[in-house]
């Protein structure tokens, strides 16, 4: 029984472990596509020229 009880919290303990990792992927990946997108291509002449080079540097085509 105690066997029993252990293995199945081992299983919700990976689970919530998951969970949690994949919470974290997703809000980075939002927030990067935020910064990338959203601020990339803002009319601001200076926010775009703040992001315009970093995009250069890793080769990535802006216009």
């Amino acid at each position: 029984m105690n066997d029993r009880i252990q293995a199945t919290t081992a299983d919700h303990l990976e689970t919530e472990s998951r969970t949690r990792v994949l919470a974290a992927s997703v809000a980075a990946a939002l927030f990067g596509g935020f910064l990338f997108l959203g601020i990339g291509f803002a009319h601001s002449d200076t926010i775009h020229n703040a992001t315009h080079d970093a995009r250069h540097a890793f080769a990535l085509p802006c216009h």
